[in-house]
C-alpha cells in the first residue's frame, strides 16, 4: 500500500490467505456446486473460468477465495425465490430476516473476492420494488420502538418488497475484495456489516437503479479502501452505522475508514456519511480522491431522529469536476429518508476537517447546516476553491474556522 498522512492509528492488514487447493467451477458444473465443495472442505480458492455463467446466491466460507478470470462473467438469477430461505441481515440499517444477498458471509475469516471478471447482479428485475416496499419499511423502521424482536422481523416476500443487497458480509473478520468489475444489483452494492480488517482496492462498481450505492461500510472497524471506481444509481461511498432506535439499540460504530485514490463519476453524493449513523462514526479519512459529476462532493447528511455522533473526519486533497448541487454539504436537514423518524433526537457532528479541495459546482459551494438544538462543532476549512453560481449557506455552526475559503462566479 502507498504510504498516507492518515491523522489517526490504522493497523497493519494481514494478506488473506487461503489454502492452494483449487476448486474449479468448470469442473464441478456451476459456481454454487464449487463454493459448496470448497467449504465441505475447508477453504480454498473457487475458479470461475472465461465464459457467462448463470448462478443463485452464493454462501461464502472461511478461508475462501472466489477467483473470477478475465473474461469471466457472473450473471445471478433474477427468480427472487432463489434468494430464500431468508438469512439474518441489515437492511437500511435495521436488523431483520430477509432474502439472502447475492453473495453473503455470516460469522467467518479470511473471505477473498478477486480477479478481472464481472459480477452482474441482474439488479433492473428487483427494481420497480422501490414503489412497493413502504409498507414493510414502515414496520421495520419502527419495529425497535414497537417492541418487536429481531427473530419476528421475517421478511422474504414479494407482498414485502425490500431488495437485498449485492455482496453483504456480516461479522466477518479479514476481508479483501480486489480487481473485479460489479454492475447492477437489487439495491446497495458492497455492503460489510459489523466487520473489521476490510481491504477493498481496485473494484469498479457501475449502477444506476434505486438506492444502488456502491459501498457502504456499516459499523465496520478497520476499513482501507484504494484505487476503486464508482458510477452509481445512489451515493458512491456511504458510511453507515444503524438506523434511529435500532441503531442505538445495536450501539456499534463505524470506525477508522480509510478512502483514498478513488474516482467518483456519478451518482448522488460521492464522499458520503450517513443519513443511518445512529450508532456513531469515528474517524474517518477520505484523500487523493476524484469527484466528478454527482450531485454532491463531499456530504455529511442527518436529520432530527437519528441520533448518534459523526467526529473526527478529515477530506483533503479532493478534486471536484463540476457536481450538480453542493460541492461540500454538511447538514443535519437530510429530506429522504425511506421512513420518518419518530423521535426527535439530534445527532452531534464535531471535529470535521476539510483541506485543499477544488473545483466547480454547478449549485451551491458551501452549505454548512446545523440545528438550533444541536449546532455543528469544530468545523474547519483549509485552502478550500470552488467555483459555484451560488455561494455560502451557514446555519447553527459553532467554532467555525476558514483559512484561504474561495467560492467564486
Amino acid at each position: 500500500m502507498k504510504k498516507y498522512n492518515i491523522p489517526f492509528e490504522m493497523p497493519e492488514f494481514p494478506e488473506t490467505i487461503v489454502r492452494e487447493k483449487k476448486f474449479s467451477a468448470k469442473e464441478y458444473g456451476t459456481i454454487q456446486a464449487a463454493v459448496e465443495a470448497c467449504k465441505r472442505d475447508g477453504g480454498g480458492t473457487v475458479t470461475v473460468e472465461p465464459g457467462r455463467w448463470q448462478t443463485g446466491p452464493l454462501h461464502l466460507g472461511s478461508n475462501m477465495c472466489l477467483y473470477l478470470e478475465e473474461n469471466a462473467e457472473v450473471h445471478f438469477s433474477t427468480c427472487f425465490e432463489d434468494y430464500l430461505p431468508v438469512v439474518f441481515t441489515r437492511w437500511e440499517g435495521m436488523e431483520c430476516y430477509n432474502y439472502s444477498p447475492l453473495i453473503y458471509a455470516k460469522d467467518c475469516e479470511n473471505i477473498k473476492i478477486a480477479g478481472k471478471g464481472k459480477l452482474m447482479g441482474g439488479g433492473e428485475a428487483w427494481w420497480h420494488w422501490k414503489k412497493l416496499q413502504q409498507a414493510a419499511a414502515n414496520e421495520l423502521c419502527y419495529a425497535e420502538s414497537d417492541g418487536i424482536p429481531v427473530e419476528k422481523r421475517v421478511y422474504g416476500t414479494v407482498e414485502a418488497a425490500l431488495r437485498p443487497s449485492f455482496i453483504q458480509f456480516i461479522d466477518c473478520k479479514n476481508i479483501c475484495m480486489e480487481d473485479f468489475i460489479i454492475e447492477e444489483g437489487p439495491q446497495w452494492t458492497l455492503h460489510p456489516v459489523y466487520c473489521e480488517m476490510v481491504k477493498i482496492q481496485n473494484v469498479t462498481v457501475n449502477t444506476t437503479g434505486h438506492n444502488t450505492d456502491g459501498l457502504n461500510p456499516d459499523s465496520c472497524k478497520n476499513v482501507w479502501i484504494e484505487g476503486c471506481k464508482f458510477s452509481t444509481g445512489d451515493d458512491c461511498i456511504a458510511i453507515n452505522a444503524g438506523m434511529n432506535e435500532d441503531g442505538w439499540r445495536v450501539n456499534r460504530p463505524c470506525e477508522n475508514i480509510v478512502i483514498v485514490d478513488c474516482e467518483m463519476t456519478a451518482g448522488h453524493g460521492a464522499i458520503v456519511i450517513g443519513s443511518g449513523m445512529s450508532g456513531g462514526v469515528n474517524n474517518v479519512y477520505a484523500g487523493d480522491c476524484r469527484i466528478g459529476k454527482t450531485d454532491q462532493g463531499i456530504r455529511l447528511k442527518s436529520m432530527r431522529g437519528r441520533g448518534g455522533y459523526v467526529k473526527n473526519v478529515w477530506c483533503e486533497n479532493i478534486t471536484l469536476e463540476g457536481t450538480t448541487q453542493q460541492a461540500i454539504q454538511i447538514s443535519m436537514f437530510y429530506p429522504y429518508s425511506t421512513v420518518v423518524p419518530r423521535s426527535n433526537t439530534p445527532a452531534l457532528f464535531t471535529d470535521i476537517h476539510v483541506k485543499n479541495v477544488s473545483g466547480k459546482s454547478e449549485g451551491l459551494g458551501l452549505e454548512i447546516r446545523g440545528l438550533p438544538e444541536m449546532r455543528l462543532q469544530n468545523i474547519t476549512l483549509e485552502n478550500v476553491h470552488i467555483s459555484a453560481p451560488k455561494g455560502i449557506f451557514f446555519e447553527h455552526t459553532e467554532n467555525l474556522t476558514m483559512l484561504d475559503v474561495d467560492i467564486h462566479p
